[in-house]
């Protein structure tokens, strides 16, 4: 039955870049198209305008915006003092409850992302009627293993609000795996826990079946400049491999005095275009994410979704699409485990090194987001509030 959906998030693509970008806008899309009315909050930070609607319309489709209704506001503006992002994360939650107070009891459900909740937790806790709130956080690396002063000082910060949400939330949101166990260790019931992954845009499965490979291995790495996703660690191992035999890709902003001049690493900047990232994938044959903290990443998803196989750490939700049959797992930090392992790709046999590439070709289409969306429709009106 139809169900009618408040989503709030941190901006969605592509008009705001990240991983939790691309999940709100493909649940939204997904449920909008499997005939649920959906209201969603979004932002845009800074000096970035605001969506015009035929880019919405653009962005989403005419069949999706039948049943979906978009808000974009404006995030708080940055102040310069530690932990300023709470204070506007607070505020933007409070500015859209403001814009939606009146309209509160349409709802079935409140699908909030990151601290987009905070402000309605708040008001319920105070005896405000307000519609069942599930709240997703997706990677909870604040009450993850920390690399260096400045995580550390974050994660003590996001640490408490976030462990409050997790405590006052009708339902949680977990992509399963060790962030269901952590969910678990803030004191969350399990049977308010509801386990979903991620899901694929079916855009992006390749129509081609990965084949044998003979040659040198291509590696890739996508992500951020940032220290906990392990980016530190893949420059340590490839100084100690050879320039041959292999071909490293990074796909990121990756500042130039960072950058590695060796004649088999290439750095392709940070692409936005899918169709220059799936080109460059598809040259691959190993995706190389040896984070300290994640949730359930979009590029192993995306690079399974090519044909990948996936070399990885067991963090966040990783254990729940990569294992021995797809991929290889190491720990986190130990640049020489993954200098050691990557070596070994490069001389296993091709026929050994396809198998695991299949297998995540397999195994990706159990998470194409029009599964993914049905599964969170189910949940949620499956559960008992």
């Amino acid at each position: 039955m139809p169900m009618k959906i408040l989503i709030l998030t941190d901006g969605i693509t592509p008009f705001v870049i990240g991983g939790m970008q691309k999940h709100s806008y493909n649940l939204a899309r997904q449920l909008a198209l499997h005939g649920h009315k959906v209201t969603l909050f979004h932002c845009v930070t800074g000096k970035n305008k605001l969506p015009e609607r035929d880019e919405i319309v653009q962005a989403f489709g005419t069949e999706a915006m039948v049943n979906l209704e978009t808000i974009c506001l404006r995030f708080p503006a940055p102040s310069w003092y530690p932990g300023h992002y709470l204070k506007e994360s607070y505020l933007f939650s409070r500015m859209i409850y403001k814009r939606i107070q009146s309209r509160l009891q349409e709802f079935d459900f409140i699908y909030a992302k990151g601290f987009t909740g905070w402000y309605f937790l708040e008001q319920k806790k105070r005896g405000t009627t307000i519609p069942p709130v599930g709240i997703k956080f997706h990677g909870y690396e604040m009450f993850q293993p920390p690399v260096g002063f400045k995580m550390r000082l974050e994660n003590a910060l996001l640490s408490k609000p976030v462990r409050w949400m997790n405590l006052h939330a009708d339902v949680v949101f977990s992509y399963g795996g060790k962030i269901t166990k952590l969910i678990e260790s803030l004191g969350v019931p399990t049977k308010n826990i509801i386990e979903i992954a991620t899901g694929i845009d079916s855009e992006w499965i390749s129509a081609v079946q990965p084949s044998a490979h003979h040659g040198e291995v291509h590696f890739c790495f996508i992500g951020r400049n940032e220290r906990r996703k392990g980016i530190q660690e893949i420059h340590e191992a490839l100084k100690s491999m050879p320039d041959h035999g292999f071909h490293f890709h990074f796909i990121g902003p990756i500042p130039k005095h960072d950058q590695l001049k060796r004649k088999n690493i290439t750095y392709h900047g940070a692409l936005r275009e899918s169709a220059q990232i799936k080109s460059i994938l598809d040259e691959c044959q190993v995706l190389v994410t040896p984070s300290y903290s994640e949730g359930m990443p979009n590029v192993i998803m995306e690079a399974m979704a090519r044909g990948l196989a996936v070399l990885a750490t067991p963090v966040g939700a990783v254990e729940a699409i990569v294992n021995e049959d797809n991929g290889w797992l190491i720990t986190p930090g130990d640049s020489a485990l993954l200098a050691e392992t990557m070596s070994s790709v490069c001389s296993m046999p091709s026929s050994e090194l396809s198998k695991k590439q299949k297998s995540s070709f397999e195994k990706i289409t159990s998470f194409t987001w029009d599964k993914i969306a049905m599964r969170t429709a189910d949940a949620i009106t499956q559960y008992e509030y």
